[in-house]
């Protein structure tokens, strides 16, 4: 009876047995960088929006901000309102309504003619004073006149137009954004109302039309 000799392997069935499990190794290794790649990808891209959400936050759009401020504003007076007490009203604003006394204040004589007044026209005891924004707003326009005295138009949030006229040292431009209360100017005289002297034409206008600044400030 003849001895059978062990089978070997082959190096045909180890090459067969070997070559299936490198490519199974370098498989699961990049499957494992692929993912572990993606999920970093994912948390950082998290990250990000979270971060720019805060800066959102944190940052938020300042015009937006004072524009809702000045939306809540109330006129006030066009010069510092501790010197209210020496202030005087030479010329009333002409109201057809008001009683007589009233109306007359509030007439310009004019070479020989009478104007109407859609303003106040204030004076300090004669001398130069600041004059301020009633309420902060846009420069619309700055009419230099030297006959009538230079001129500042402001537009304000809630829709009102300021006017203040019989000014020097104008220290805004058109198109400038100003807040209540700054300086824009300083009253003077002027030749188209000599008689006032030193003084600052006041008007308030609504969607185009002078209203009475009575309506607003208590002077």
């Amino acid at each position: 009876m003849r001895e059978e000799k062990p089978k070997i392997p082959s190096q045909d069935s180890k090459k067969v047995k070997n070559g299936w499990f490198w490519p199974a190794i370098y498989t699961g290794v990049a499957l494992l960088f692929v993912g572990m790649v993606w999920g970093y990808s994912a948390m950082t891209g998290k990250d990000e929006v979270a971060i720019s959400d805060v800066a959102k936050i944190d940052q938020p759009n300042k015009d937006v901000t004072v524009e809702t401020n000045a939306e809540k504003e109330t006129l006030k007076y066009p010069f510092h309102e501790d010197q209210l007490d020496q202030v005087a009203i030479l010329q009333e604003f002409y109201d057809p309504t008001a009683d007589e006394a009233t109306r007359e204040k509030a007439l310009l004589v004019f070479k020989q003619m009478y104007v109407t007044s859609k303003g106040l026209a204030l004076s300090m005891d004669g001398q130069p004073f600041e004059v301020v924004v009633a309420m902060s707003g846009t420069v619309e326009e700055v009419i230099v006149d030297s006959f009538k005295g230079n001129e500042i138009k402001v537009k304000h949030a809630d829709g009102k137009t300021t006017v203040y006229a019989s000014l020097t040292g104008v220290l805004v431009k058109e198109g400038d954004k100003v807040q209540q209360g700054q300086v824009l100017a300083t009253a003077t005289q002027n030749e188209w109302n000599p008689q006032a002297g030193v003084h600052l034409q006041f008007e308030v206008y609504e969607e185009g039309v002078a209203v009475n600044p009575h309506d607003f400030l208590a002077f």
